[in-house]
């Protein structure tokens, strides 16, 4: 049933939510040291060179990526019917654009994730209306990926 503000049904549950919300932390980590020397030392001396600036963002970007690749796979392996064919071949794509494309310096591979994330959404979008999604996933895509694209966007210009 939809009323003024949407499904219903569409509530995230509050883990799903908060566990999203958590997975954001790297890459609002990895912006912050980006832009502030002094944590960018402060994170180099206590966690090492690959949990700052825009090297954390990218390697965590690409498993981000790879996991909601895996999470279409599944949405796709529960269908039934013609679709479900393709939609393991298109789950698969995600994956693959981080395999084949994320590398050539931090800067690169940040572009390419935010064209990632981009079309991860778009892949996301078809998906729910193919009906393989939960009724909430639609919320939680929208509201995780835009801050990760503008923290990755924003590492590129730090």
């Amino acid at each position: 049933m939809k009323d003024t503000y949407g499904t219903r049904f569409d509530q995230i549950p509050p883990l799903a939510l908060w566990l999203g919300l958590a997975g954001l932390a790297p890459f609002l980590w990895g912006l912050l040291t980006g832009l502030s020397p002094a944590l960018f030392d402060f994170g180099l001396d206590v966690l090492g060179p690959r949990f700052v600036g825009l090297h954390l963002q990218v390697s965590y970007g690409t498993v981000i990526l790879c996991f909601l690749s895996g999470a279409l796979w599944g949405f796709a392996s529960r269908s039934a019917g013609p679709w479900r064919n393709t939609g393991l071949a298109l789950s698969a794509l995600p994956a693959l654009w981080a395999f084949l494309f994320v590398g050539g310096g931090a800067e690169r591979a940040a572009v390419v994730l935010i064209a990632g994330f981009v079309l991860q959404l778009g892949l996301d979008m078809l998906f729910d209306r193919q009906g393989l999604t939960p009724p909430w996933w639609m919320r939680l895509r929208n509201l995780l990926t835009l801050p990760a694209v503008a923290c990755l966007t924003a590492g590129l210009l730090a």
